[in-house]
């Protein structure tokens, strides 16, 4: 084979891959901070191949990311090349083709071609693989040549919790890493759990002298997370303070997280017939929150200050029962329970004061589109750090801290206490309502309706 190609016999390609320029691609979608599903997508690979590149690389790229300098052959190239071969078009006439050197294209016909049955047979994808394949430059890690360096970097990693006497403290029981992140909401296995960066600047510090005992932070993360570096164990990933399994793109972990808000639910979106407050129905809404996770929801009517207030106790099993991946939240205002408690709120009003309802960006009404559905109440959102577009709620949230301070148990009230509190309210005489109160204003335009 040699005689051939001028190359030591290579493994056989097997099923085509992409090529390296696609994954290139897939990384510059990814850096956007689009999911690895979707930037398959836009470069033409499936979801399984995207989330093989993302997993692989430990979910950032480490591979250059530049443009192909134009000193190699592209794989468009390649493909003109195999089709004038196939034409029988000679070597300088291919060159003058595609504007390259003909030792360039006789050395790629030569080198990259098919060698299967023992003669050349030149096809753009496999001469794209083998030049793919001989590019690469593997180099040794660091901490697998010197493995004082890999057990001083594990030690502070993955060293015991000791006590100043010396005493090892082994902390809670922990189950065996199984490839996913932190588990949620349950107890991690202790460990010193220094940093990467506290490890490679602390190296200066302990060997002063010792120029093989450094290695810098982003050598570090890749030896934990890039498959085939082989230095670190993979599980030690469970010993950074984050946990994860992969790393975050910056672009995506700079994206806000309110998945839940859309264009359409914006508060830019919201009747104008709202803005003014002479037509009553539109309704602003948020959370007080109390001790221990408690809360209680506010509704405040935008005309007439009228104010109704949700109870929200909590799920049984809070606190002696242990939380499901992805169940229900059993503080009492997870999206679920929120939905099903401001349904049952505002089932008695009548039509024509169910004309909108404005919210916090809280996750707690993430399921507003199944609560429009069964309530009829279209649901906006107010804009990022915007509390003044609420004005009215905020308002009237001062006004219950005097019966529910901050640092209290809210949940502890029942449903007929909350409705004593909001009818106190809503019999106060108001400046902004000439001295009535929210229920006289309320009340009158109940009777002037038709």
């Amino acid at each position: 084979m040699k005689e051939l190609t001028g190359r030591e016999m290579m493994k056989s390609p097997g099923a085509p891959t992409f090529r390296r320029e696609i994954e290139r691609l897939f990384w510059l979608e990814i850096a956007k901070g689009v999911t690895s599903e979707e930037a398959a997508a836009r470069v033409g690979a499936s979801q399984a191949v995207g989330a093989r590149w993302f997993r692989h690389r430990g979910g950032m790229a480490s591979i250059d990311l530049a443009p192909l300098s134009g000193r190699y052959l592209s794989f468009s190239e390649r493909e003109e090349i195999a089709l004038l071969k196939a034409r029988g078009e000679g070597v300088r006439l291919i060159a003058r083709r595609i504007g390259r050197h003909p030792s360039t294209v006789s050395r790629e016909l030569r080198r990259n071609a098919a060698t299967r049955g023992g003669k050349l047979d030149y096809r753009a994808s496999v001469a794209q693989w083998k030049a793919e394949l001989q590019a690469q430059r593997p180099k040794t890690a660091k901490m697998v040549s010197n493995p004082a360096l890999r057990d001083y970097v594990q030690e502070r990693l993955a060293g015991q919790v000791r006590l100043p006497d010396g005493r090892t403290v082994a902390g809670p029981m922990t189950k065996p890493w199984a490839g996913r992140g932190k588990p949620h909401r349950k107890d991690r296995r202790w460990s010193l759990a220094w940093s990467p960066e506290q490890i490679s600047r602390r190296l200066v510090l302990d060997f002063p002298h010792d120029e093989t005992m450094r290695i810098s932070h982003e050598a570090i993360y890749q030896a934990l997370y890039v498959e085939g570096r082989g230095a670190l164990k993979r599980e030690l990933v469970a010993c950074l303070r984050t946990g994860r399994a992969l790393r975050v793109p910056r672009a995506r972990a700079r994206q806000a997280s309110w998945a839940h808000v859309t264009p359409e639910v914006m508060i830019a979106e919201r009747p104008p017939e709202a803005e003014d407050r002479c037509v009553p129905g539109h309704w602003e809404g948020d959370l007080i929150i109390g001790l221990e996770r408690s809360a209680i929801g506010t509704l405040v009517e935008r005309t007439t200050r009228f104010t109704m207030l949700v109870h929200l106790p909590r799920e049984e099993g809070y606190r002696f029962q242990q939380t499901k991946k992805n169940g229900p939240a059993l503080a009492g205002y997870g999206a679920i329970t929120m939905k099903n408690a401001l349904s049952n709120t505002i089932t008695h009003l009548p039509r024509e004061l169910l004309r909108s309802l404005t919210w916090d960006r809280g996750k707690e009404l993430s399921a507003h589109a199944a609560f429009t559905v069964e309530t009829g109440l279209p649901v906006y959102f107010a804009d990022p750090h915007s509390p003044w577009q609420r004005g009215t709620n905020e308002n009237t949230n001062g006004l219950l801290r005097q019966y529910f301070p901050k640092g209290t148990d809210v949940s502890r009230w029942s449903a007929e206490e909350l409705a004593a509190v909001a009818h106190t309210l809503n019999t106060r005489p108001r400046k902004i309502l000439g001295w009535r109160t929210p229920a006289e204003a309320l009340d009158e335009h109940l009777r002037s309706l038709p």
